[in-house]
């Protein structure tokens, strides 16, 4: 990078490219929306030195983008004692502690300080990550999700450094891969898919769910892929250190040669590297020089959507796609990734063979329906899936029991936080019904527990029905039209821009 003097800073990046370096992420199809504004949200503390550190990251993106393919020799000093506090601003005050104990209270006691040894720990090389804390939370089919629980320090340094990362990385990644992005979110995600099944020739939809994933990455094949873009050794051996930390499960620290541990702040960064070399880079490739007809694809984290005008291609590219994963020590669910008949035109193609309705299939919350509009235009409907709504209200009315005998304010104070985080991701267009349907039975479960409190208790339909009112919001649609907000962060490719040229797909266009 150069600097005011017209000389080149040798402490941000090498001077030659990578050996056998992937094809650029800058590619023409997916444009990045915004990438040096979602980035700049990393710095979101209130610490004075905001404004350095916010200097350093961006010299860092603007070396990234213009030095597509070199390598960044000197990143570890940017992880400074500024950097660290602003990590530490951003943590959750009420997050579990790991093994260590620590609380973001006791630590704050003596901050300065604590960022000063942990600082100097960093660069010696004498910090050493404790081991995380297994966790398990309950998966709406009924399994166990476990979740690392990382020690205080920790989660300070892996932020600090995946923010200085996502710096480089954000130039990177592209447009169709969404999840644990800065500025990107599931509905996002969920907007681009709609978009380009709606614009483009989709007939055909390949629903993707990788195995295990996080259980099953190659650490080595992680660290080759990190050292496309990063040569501070001493920045590869703290993520080593990270993945080798180990598990402590029934008082057994358990170590293992394979996965990243789900629930580290690093994780989804590692994740997203992982995948945009094993996957991104190939399925763009792909469809530049081997699919016949159109091809979209959205990917968030590990689940993603691949959409084909022609069946041929679908079937090509799964198959291609396990050999391509199982390269790198990944594999398909077999129950959860399947090729469906999915678009426009799918319910006449499949009423003309005899066959019923399309089928469905669910992304991120979500089962998205072939359907048409009052009007009787194609359009992709979206209803919440019901084994989440169900999971949602068994959560609900367990609390409820527990806190039965509370005070009516304090029980609709909280049933109407519950309901209005519900619509908040899920009242979305054409899904009225369901959210409609979720707060019916939450006012029903709220007056069976009322009910139970006394069998004196008479309580009628008529009140509880004034309670409900009066308690929890009533069902509206608060995100606009997937085609909306996609024009808002993708203006000029629309194809009312004057433009007819412009192809639209999932993740941007050109």
């Amino acid at each position: 990078m150069m600097n005011g003097s017209g000389t080149s800073d040798p402490a941000i990046v090498a001077g030659k490219p990578v050996n056998k370096a992937e094809p650029s992420a800058a590619e023409p199809v997916e444009r990045r929306a915004g990438t040096e504004g979602n980035a700049s949200q990393q710095s979101t503390g209130r610490m004075p030195s905001r404004g350095a550190v916010d200097q350093a990251l961006e010299r860092i993106r603007r070396t990234a983008r213009e030095r597509e393919k070199e390598r960044f020799t000197s990143l570890l000093h940017h992880v400074s004692i500024e950097h660290l506090g602003e990590a530490f601003s951003e943590l959750k005050r009420n997050a579990a502690p790991g093994i260590d104990g620590l609380t973001c209270a006791t630590y704050e006691a003596d901050l300065e300080r604590n960022l000063e040894d942990l600082h100097g720990r960093v660069h010696r090389g004498a910090y050493r990550p404790l081991p995380s804390r297994r966790v398990y939370i309950a998966k709406p089919d009924g399994r166990q999700r476990p979740l690392a629980v990382a020690a205080l320090e920790d989660k300070i340094v892996q932020r600090a450094t995946a923010a200085v990362l996502n710096a480089i990385y954000e130039e990177d990644f592209l447009g169709f891969s969404y999840g644990f992005r800065p500025g990107r979110g599931a509905h996002d995600a969920l907007d681009a898919l709609v978009v380009a099944i709606e614009r483009r020739k989709v007939n055909f939809i390949v629903d993707a769910d990788i195995r295990s994933f996080f259980d099953t990455v190659s650490q080595e094949w992680l660290i080759c892929f990190i050292e496309h873009r990063i040569g501070d050794k001493r920045v590869i051996r703290l993520i080593r250190k990270w993945l080798r930390a180990g598990v402590l499960e029934d008082g057994v620290v358990r170590e293992s040669e394979e996965g990243t541990a789900q629930g580290a702040v690093i994780s989804p960064l590692l994740a997203n590297i992982y995948l945009h070399y094993a996957l991104d880079l190939w399925a763009k490739c792909w469809r530049q020089h081997e699919a016949a007809g159109d091809m979209i694809i959205v990917r968030y984290a590990d689940d993603f959507i691949v959409g084909f005008e022609h069946e041929a291609d679908a079937r090509r590219f799964l198959d291609e796609m396990r050999v391509r994963l199982a390269k790198f020590a990944l594999s398909l669910h077999p129950e959860k990734t399947r090729l469906i008949e999915f678009g426009r035109f799918a319910a006449d193609n499949r009423k003309r063979r005899g066959l019923g309705k399309p089928e469905t299939f669910n992304f991120l919350g979500f089962t998205f329906i072939c359907g048409k509009s009052r009007r009787g235009k194609f359009l992709v409907k979206r209803r919440t899936r019901r084994d989440r709504m169900r999971a949602k209200l068994k959560e609900v009315k367990k609390v409820l029991r527990r806190c039965m005998h509370r005070s009516i304010p304090q029980q609709g104070r909280w049933l109407g936080q519950v309901v209005r985080g519900y619509f908040n991701y899920h009242a979305v267009p054409t899904n009225s019904r369901a959210i409609a349907a979720f707060r019916d039975e939450i006012g029903k479960a709220w007056w069976h527990v009322l009910r139970r409190r006394s069998q004196r208790d008479a309580l009628t339909w008529q009140r509880m029905a004034s309670l409900i009112r009066d308690w929890l919001p009533p069902p509206h649609i608060l995100h606009p039209w997937p085609n909306q907000r996609f024009a808002v962060i993708h203006p000029r490719w629309e194809p009312y821009a004057g433009k007819p040229h412009v192809r639209i797909c999932a993740g941007g266009a050109r």
